[in-house]
């Protein structure tokens, strides 16, 4: 049962005049249409706001180059800048350091006042004393060092040579480094031979000479007078030649010694050879090791030398 109470809706008047009744959706306006509407607005907006937002980019592209080339027409027009500080000038070789003369020297002169002739010259090098010395004096001058009080060279450090072939008469130069432990001074001694005559050996006033002289024996081939035990010390008794005079041969070399302690290497051998190492018995030998004289003996290199 209806509340008769309750009062009727009031109605609403249309654009138009007419009464729409309550609830209910106007004439004008249908529920499709006014979507139709809505969205019709959307894409309109969104078309008429693209055209804005390339010309704002192509716009802001313009002016980045305009910029661009206004910045490098004023670096092209601008006035050179200020020269800095001048540079240092470059060091000519005759520049360097050269030895000088050392006649001087205390120990020069000491020496030249005992032995007189037979010291030639000396020279200063960064701080290092070199005297030259007669081949015949050699043993005398080393003593008279060796026995010095005030700064006595009680240590050879070294005995070494320099082959020098340009000087046909004597193209060997043995050194003799020095070392005073007491004074902590050094002196070189150099005496210039050939293989030949070679030099008296200094191993009665140092024993340590030994050795060092037997390498020089070995490799250059100079002959040490009263040596009691010359030679050689690194290769093998009978090998032919002196590696490091500067006319020896840098590559294989095939002698009476390659020819008598390297046999050929045929498949007999390389099979023996893989054999035993299969036993373990030959770590260090591998067949390509083996025919490294193969290669050599055929004019061939091991590495190209461009990659050398």
């Amino acid at each position: 049962m209806e509340d008769e109470s309750k009062e009727p809706a009031q109605k609403l008047p249309e654009p138009d005049g007419s009464i729409q009744e309550p609830g209910s959706i106007p004439s004008s306006v249908s529920p499709v249409s006014g979507a139709v509407s809505n969205s019709a607005e959307t894409e309109i907006g969104s078309a008429a706001g693209q055209p804005d937002a390339d010309s704002e980019k192509a716009a802001a592209i313009a002016a980045a180059k305009a910029r661009a080339e206004a910045a490098k027409a004023a670096a092209s027009t601008s006035a050179p800048s200020s020269p800095g500080p001048p540079k240092a000038p470059v060091k000519k070789k005759e520049d360097s350091p050269a030895p000088t003369d050392a006649s001087a020297n205390p120990y020069a002169i000491e020496l030249r006042r005992q032995f007189g002739d037979h010291i030639f010259e000396a020279t200063e090098f960064i701080s290092q004393l070199s005297v030259r010395v007669d081949k015949s004096s050699i043993v005398d001058v080393c003593r008279f060092l060796r026995d010095l009080k005030a700064s006595p060279f009680n240590y050879l450090s070294d005995l070494t040579c320099v082959h020098r072939p340009e000087r046909v008469e004597a193209p060997f130069e043995i050194v003799y480094n020095l070392y005073s432990i007491p004074a902590n001074e050094r002196i070189r001694l150099k005496v210039a031979t050939d293989d030949s005559t070679g030099v008296d050996s200094v191993c009665e006033v140092w024993p340590a000479a030994n050795w060092m002289e037997r390498e020089v024996y070995d490799l250059f081939g100079v002959n040490f007078n009263n040596h009691p035990d010359l030679r050689r010390i690194l290769l093998p008794p009978d090998w032919e030649g002196h590696p490091l005079r500067k006319d020896y041969d840098l590559e294989f070399v095939e002698n009476s010694w390659t020819a008598k302690h390297l046999p050929e290497f045929d498949a007999v051998h390389q099979e023996q050879v893989e054999q035993r190492r299969n036993y373990g018995l030959e770590v260090l030998s591998t067949p390509a090791e083996r025919r490294v004289r193969e290669i050599f003996r055929d004019g061939r290199t091991v590495m190209p030398l461009d990659r050398k």
